[in-house]
């Protein structure tokens, strides 16, 4: 047994030492080098196995040096009573389980989705009470303009008599009452809509049934796509954990706004190696930090993918790269769907028309908070790379076509809502005007409200250059409004 551990130990080693991190690729990317090599506190230290049969008489007859620097070495195990949430532990078991650390992406989806922990999955986590605000709570005219849009597409696709009207995230269901409101008095439009509801959390769902002001139908034997009627139309409406369940079959409107800033995204850095993959990791104080994967990762592929998307200046001047994966993919089957059912997709989020660097944030009660800190307790999102979404729309599809990104003040501006502020203020009290006014700036203006006279530090914040907006439309339909 002694002479095959000699014979086998510095293979050992090799496997041992690259137990936890992920295969290479079997072509490694032109920005990797080809001599990554791990980091470890304990790179030095070598373990002797001595042979003490006849310690007391005789030397050691053989030594065995095994390199334990590549081994994951978690904290010293601890009796004392953990504070860590349960979502941390959780986190900390998938690492300690791994033998390694995780990616960001990963965490990410952990942090928000988690069924039992999950950010959005438990709470209300929209509006003043909540942790952020989004546009449809700022002003009923936000939904107001979105349906206009909805409805100027359904126009142009022949007024079916059946439509999906998709909308993925819905948030509190806000953004879909104002546009069945604002519809209302259009009834051939109205009549024409199978709203689906793409929302993973059982509380907004609820939350959304409610605001929607539904009424379950009794007839149903689909307990898992539940159907409702919303009163406030007549319309039908169904709820999905995802956009793949979603009947096809009829032309489809999707509505994403603030939906994909919160899909998983991976950060890459620049090292002295080439691009590296940031992951998140356990310290030895167990607190969560960040390392640099010392290998390439299954996402280097995507990262390969987008830096062929862009020019060689552009990734050149770059220390940090963000590539979100699912937001590829998600487009890709929104064009599919588009592309033989017909219709369009409408995209409004903040972000770039180009490479994202480092745009990953947490934010707690409004206010910014560390990544790492108390995961669970804070929204986690993403700036979008709307190039990505044009890039992987065109790929999917010869089908379709894409449009934009416009700013959302033109894209709003462009809809009508200065004549629609302007018929609002017509009839309301003071307290109402204010209102509108401070919500049209937040949608269309850029930087701090010239017009406020309150408290500096709750002046509103214009999202009107900000915020973008795209369009992806079956080429049928020709080019939709108001991207003409």
């Amino acid at each position: 047994m002694l002479r095959r551990l000699l014979l086998q130990a510095p293979t050992s080693c090799r496997r041992l030492s690259n137990a936890y991190h992920y295969s290479a690729p079997s072509h490694s990317p032109r920005f990797f080098s080809s001599s990554s090599s791990s980091q470890s506190p304990n790179s030095s230290f070598i373990e002797h196995v001595e042979d003490n049969a006849n310690h007391s008489t005789s030397p050691p007859s053989a030594t065995v040096s095994v390199d334990r620097s590549g081994l994951y070495n978690p904290p010293e195990h601890s009796h004392e009573p953990s504070s860590d949430s349960e979502l941390v532990k959780h986190l900390k078991g998938i690492i300690k389980f791994r033998g390694g650390p995780i990616s960001i992406a990963e965490y990410m989806e952990e942090v928000l989705t988690n069924p039992k922990a999950g950010f959005y999955i438990n709470r209300d986590v929209f509006g003043a009470e909540g942790d952020f605000i989004t546009s449809p709570e700022v002003s009923q005219m936000f939904g107001e303009m979105v349906g206009v849009w909805a409805m100027c597409l359904w126009e142009q696709m022949g007024q079916p008599n059946k439509v999906n009207l998709v909308e993925l995230g819905p948030g509190r269901g806000t953004l879909m009452v104002d546009l069945l409101r604002g519809a209302s008095k259009f009834k051939n439009f109205t009549e024409s809509l199978q709203i689906h509801m793409v929302e993973c959390s059982p509380t907004l769902q609820k939350l959304q049934h409610s605001n929607l002001k539904c009424k379950d139908e009794d007839n149903t034997d689909d307990k898992v796509n539940k159907r409702s009627v919303s009163t406030l139309t007549g319309t039908p409406v169904t709820w999905h954990a995802a956009l793949e369940q979603v009947p096809s079959g009829l032309p489809t409107i999707i509505i994403a706004h603030e939906f994909y800033d919160a899909l998983p995204v991976h950060q890459f850095q620049k090292a002295s190696r080439g691009w590296c993959e940031k992951m998140v990791d356990v310290a030895e104080d167990s607190s969560f930090r960040f390392v640099l994967s010392p290998q390439p990762t299954p996402a280097t592929l995507f990262l390969m993918k987008r830096c062929k998307w862009a020019a060689t200046e552009e990734i050149a001047k770059l220390d940090h790269i963000e590539v979100c994966p699912k937001a590829m993919e998600l487009t890709q089957t929104i064009a599919d769907r588009i592309s033989s059912d017909g219709g369009g997709a409408l995209i409004i989020d903040y972000g770039l028309n180009g490479v994202v660097s480092d745009s990953l944030q947490a934010i707690r009660k409004h206010k910014f908070v560390d990544i790492l800190d108390n995961p669970g307790s804070a929204d986690l999102s993403a700036y979008v790379d709307f190039a990505s979404i044009r890039h992987s729309a065109e790929e999917a599809s010869g089908d379709v076509s894409v449009h934009g990104p416009m700013t959302q003040s033109q894209f709003l501006g462009s809809l009508g809502i200065n004549f629609r502020v302007d018929a609002l203020l017509q009839n309301c009290t003071d307290d109402q005007a204010e209102s509108l006014r401070t919500g049209y700036w937040r949608l269309v203006g850029e930087g701090e409200a010239p017009f406020w006279e309150g408290p500096d530090e709750e002046a509103p914040i214009g999202m009107g250059t900000r915020y973008l907006a795209m369009a992806i439309v079956n080429k049928r339909q020709g080019v939709p409004v108001p991207f003409q």
